[in-house]
This record gives C-alpha cells, sequence and structure tokens, in this order.
C-alpha cells in the first residue's frame, strides 16, 4: 500500500549536494520500498531522525524503475523519517513503506538466480568481510550496495548460516557516515572482554573495518552485543589507525584480525601499499606497527595449519586477495616465507577470507571467496563461492595448499548416475539427457591414453581444457603429482550462472561464468584422441532457497 504522505520541496545545504528536495515520513512498517533504473543519474540520498543524520548514499531514484530495492528502516519505527534527495524528484513520490519488499513473492525464484550459491536479495556485493562463527552461526558479512546493481555506497551485508549451506539475509550491518563508506573487514569474539566492549556473560563481536574517503583510507572498530544484529561505531566511527603518512599511500586497507593465543595479543594484517604489514594490540583499539611483507595486494589473511593433517607439524600461510599465498613462519609480530609465491585457485575467485572462531573440535580453516561472475537478473548482481576447506598437504613441489567445498556442501547432492570405462562418445551419448539441467555436479576421471590434450565441454564451453604437453590446464600451468600422470580428476558444480572445478581432489581449482554457446547443441561433450573417461558420476542439486 502506497503511504500518504507530505510533500515538501525547498533548497538546502548539505556535506555531498547542493541542493535538495526533502519529503518526511511517519515510519510504522518494517521497509522502504524504493524505485530506481540504471538510465537515471546517481544523486545523493540522506536519511534524518529527530535532527540527527543516521545514513547517506546515493541512488539512481526513478519514477519509471526498471527494479526495486529496499531499505530497512525498522529501527525508525514510531518516528518521523526525513529524506533529502538531489536528484530528479519524480521517484520520490513512489517511495513507499510495507513489511515486505517489493518483488517479495518471486524471490529466489528469478529465472537467473544461482541455486545453491549465496547472492543477495536486492544490489551489489563483492568482498566477503567479518567471518566468524558464533554461538551456532556462521556469519558472513560482504561488501554490499543495496542501492543499487553496481559497485557504489560501499556497506556491510549481513547474512547467517547454520550449515554453511542456507543462508538466512539480515539487514546492513554497517552503513556509510560522515567519514567515508565501509570497505573491507574482519570481525573477532571477544571472549576476554579485552575491548571493554562487553558485558558480563556476554562478549562483543567486534569488527575492524576500513572507512573509505577521497582523502585517505583509515581502519575503525565497531561492535555488536546482539550477535551482530546491530552495531555501535566505537568513537563515533574515529579511526584507530590512521598510516596514510607512513606509507605515503592511499591504499591502507582490510584489516585481518585474530587472536594470537602464544603472545596472547591481537594481530591485524594490514594491506599497506605493497604488501600486508602486521600489527599487534592488547585490546582491539590501540595498534602497534611490527612489520610488512611486500608481494601482496587487497584482503590480506593469515593463518595455521597442519601439514597432512599432522598437528605436530605445522606452517603457517599469509594469503592475497588473487589467492596467491606464501608459506612460512610467524612468531606473532613477524611472517618469515620460506619461498615464493604460489596459487591453488583462479578464475572468478577474488579477496576470499576464511573464518575465525571456528571450535577447536572441528579445527576446519574454512574459506568463502568473491564470485566475479555477473548476473543476468537486473535486481541483484555477483555471487559468493561454495565454502570450502583448506589444507596443507606435502607434495612432489613442496607444501601446498589444498582447496575442496565443505562437507555440509553434499546433503545438497544426490547420485542419480554412474559408469566406468567408456569411450568419450559412450560417455557424452549418457550425458545427453542432463545437458539442459540448470544445476547439477559432475564427478569424473579422464585418461589422456593417445591425446596430448583432452577436455569436456558443456554447449561448446571448455569447462576442462587439459594440454598434457605443455602442461596447461584451462589457461594455467598444472602439472599432477604422478609426473607421468596422463589422469585428470574433476568435481564439477554447474549452477545456473557459474561453473566450478576441483581438479585431484583439490590441488587445483577455477571458477567461472557459465557461457553457454546458443548456436551450440551438442551439450555435454567429452574430446580428445582415443581418451577414456574411467569413471563418470552426475548428481542432482538441491535449491538452498526451498
Amino acid at each position: 500500500m502506497i503511504l500518504k504522505y507530505l510533500l515538501t520541496s525547498f533548497l538546502i545545504s548539505a556535506s555531498f549536494s547542493a541542493v535538495a528536495t526533502v519529503i518526511t515520513i511517519k515510519i510504522t512498517k518494517r521497509y522502504l520500498n524504493l524505485p530506481v533504473s540504471q538510465k537515471t543519474e546517481r544523486a545523493a540520498m540522506t536519511y534524518q531522525v529527530e535532527g540527527e543524520e543516521t545514513q547517506r548514499f546515493v541512488i539512481r531514484l526513478s519514477d519509471q524503475p526498471e527494479y526495486w530495492v529496499f531499505s530497512d528502516v525498522s529501527a525508525y519505527r514510531g518516528k518521523t523519517l526525513t529524506i533529502s534527495y538531489a536528484g530528479e524528484a519524480g521517484g520520490l513520490s513512489k517511495i513507499y513503506q510495507d513489511d515486505r519488499i517489493q518483488g517479495q513473492d518471486s524471490l529466489y525464484h528469478e529465472p537467473y538466480r544461482p541455486q545453491y550459491h549465496f547472492t543477495t536479495r536486492r544490489g551489489w556485493i563483492n568482498d566477503p568481510n567479518g567471518l566468524v562463527f558464533y554461538e551456532g552461526e556462521y556469519h558472513l558479512f560482504y561488501q554490499h550496495n543495496p542501492f543499487e546493481r553496481e559497485w557504489e555506497n560501499m556497506s556491510w551485508g549481513h547474512a547467517v548460516s547454520k550449515d554453511l549451506v542456507h543462508w538466512q539475509e539480515l539487514s546492513v550491518a554497517l552503513h556509510p557516515d560522515k567519514i567515508g563508506t565501509m570497505f573491507s573487514g574482519s570481525a573477532v569474539i571477544d571472549y576476554e572482554n579485552t575491548s571493554g566492549f562487553g558485558q558480563p556473560g556476554n562478549p562483543a563481536m567486534v569488527a575492524l573495518y576500513t572507512n573509505n574517503s577521497a582523502e585517505k583510507q583509515v581502519q575503525c572498530v565497531a561492535y555488536s552485543l546482539d550477535k551482530g544484529r546491530t552495531w555501535t561505531k566505537y568513537n563515533g566511527g574515529k579511526p584507530v589507525i590512521d598510516s596514510k603518512a607512513k606509507w605515503n599511500s592511499q591504499d591502507t586497507r582490510d584489516p585481518r584480525v585474530f587472536w594470537y593465543q602464544p603472545g596472547e595479543h591481537w594481530v591485524m594484517v594490514l594491506n599497506e601499499r605493497d604488501g600486508h604489514s602486521i600489527y599487534t594490540s592488547k585490546n582491539l583499539k590501540e595498534w602497534a606497527y611490527q612489520s610488512h611483507t611486500t608481494g601482496f595486494w587487497e584482503c590480506p589473511d593469515l593463518f595455521e595449519l597442519p601439514v597432512d593433517g599432522n598437528p605436530n607439524q605445522k606452517k603457517w600461510v599469509m594469503y592475497g586477495a588473487s589467492n596467491t599465498y606464501m608459506i612460512g613462519t610467524f612468531d606473532g609480530k613477524k611472517f618469515t616465507p620460506e619461498g615464493g609465491k604460489y596459487f591453488f585457485s583462479s578464475g572468478s575467485i577474488y579477496a576470499a577470507q576464511t573464518y575465525n572462531n571456528i571450535p577447536e573440535s572441528d579445527g576446519r580453516r574454512i574459506q568463502i571467496g568473491w564470485g566475479r561472475i555477473p548476473q543476468k537478473e537486473i535486481s541483484f548482481n555477483h555471487m559468493m563461492l561454495l565454502p570450502t576447506q583448506l589444507t596443507l598437504h606435502n607434495t612432489k613441489e613442496g607444501t601446498r595448499l589444498f582447496s575442496q567445498p565443505v562437507r555440509e556442501v553434499e546433503q545438497l547432492f544426490k547420485s542419480v548416475n554412474k559408469w566406468q570405462s567408456l569411450t568419450s562418445e559412450e560417455a557424452n551419448a549418457r550425458l545427453k539427457d542432463y545437458s539442459n539441467s540448470d544445476r547439477l555436479r559432475i564427478k569424473t576421471t579422464i585418461k589422456l591414453s593417445h591425446a596430448t590434450d583432452a577436455g569436456f565441454n558443456l554447449f561448446s564451453q571448455r569447462m576442462i581444457d587439459y594440454d598434457l604437453n605443455f602442461n596447461m590446464l584451462n589457461g594455467m600451468f598444472y602439472s599432477p603429482q604422478d609426473p607421468t600422470s596422463t589422469e585428470l580428476t574433476a568435481d564439477i558444480y554447474i549452477d545456473r550462472t557459474s561453473i566450478e572445478v576441483f581438479i585431484d581432489g583439490g590441488a587445483y581449482s577455477y571458477s567461472m561464468e557459465r557461457k553457454p554457446d546458443p548456436t551450440n547443441k551438442e551439450g555435454f561433450h567429452f574430446w580428445g584422441n582415443r581418451i577414456e573417461v574411467k569413471n563418470l558420476e552426475v548428481f542432482s542439486a538441491e535449491s538452498i532457497w526451498e
């Protein structure tokens, strides 16, 4: 139902707009539904409640919407919200409040909505942030533009899951403020109340994040006492680290924080200029610089893993946004690499982060990465890839990272057919009935008996393209652990808009946008001179939204 409200127009001065139209709305419902069109220029909008600015963003408001976005205004219930908008005023008349978002009935059933990957209800998502487990919930915060399908208005979106598979999206956790927008960061549980934010029996969830402005990037702190549902910015959002002068660089961002038990202090890994810096703190508020490792860019991570599951042999991994990593040692203040940089995953994945606070009884290092895969559905854009478990193993090249989907993912898949020892022609015939499925999983082992290259396509898109002569797999160097091996094992996850492939038990993985050739009729197609498809198994896939 359209809310009746008073519309008043006049000129105002604002910090990021010269003139604006102003309306007031008495909030009685949970959501404001906002009409948007990509054909409209962005303009500044602010919310004020009781004379205080509560939110600021830009939006392509339109009286001829292509789609709708929403604001959760439940915190303002019973109060008068003043909206100032510096763009064309026509779209203001279409704003309405409701306890449901526009398009609620079709939510998660859109034709191009990924069915077992996380996507946000509306708007843009990129880097995962603040991955932390607490009291039975896996928290997934993420870079988010709630008001458009393109990058802007960086906020922290928020979703929770009890099994890393089925997600419930919550309200936006951190909104832009007068200092800047909310860039990436991490979250911890302050069990010892080192920060003083907690209460007896109620430890604080503490987020360390980058506040980005045109002038510089600074590191700030926020905390929650209700399991991440609402947040308070420490010291009014003022920074706890401002290191631009030290590095003479705008690029000081993406704090990754964890508790270092041997030293009984907090560690922050922060991307600064040309690599990752280490800072330490006793209270999450006062930080001391310790060291710097060059050669990385954005979204750092640093964690310890046993090698081949041996708790008496552990190594530290320093990680960057592009999925390159170093193996080494860490003394709580300095990371010392043992060799160069390596990679284990490629393709659409970027800015992956691992979970804090996984119980010791579990012991897994669980990672989620941003899938840079544009969505055809206009109201939302990009996605998260499957959560994976990272492990370290001794290989012929040395100690290396492996990655495989977490065990919880198995609940989504049911084996529907299985074959062994097929020619490529026999395998293609058996897969014919599955080619048009919008989601499924395939496991296979290919033996290159008389071929120097071979692969596996879906409507001419090469999901596997292996060149044995040059050891290239989908454009990247890959050599199986057996130097004389002519076999390749693949676990392939196909969703409506994406494909993820895990090779040889997770030794290498890659992901891509699903791009079938509309002129191609062959569907699934193994190719290569006299190859043998040693194993082939097809799984149906459930939707996580049903």
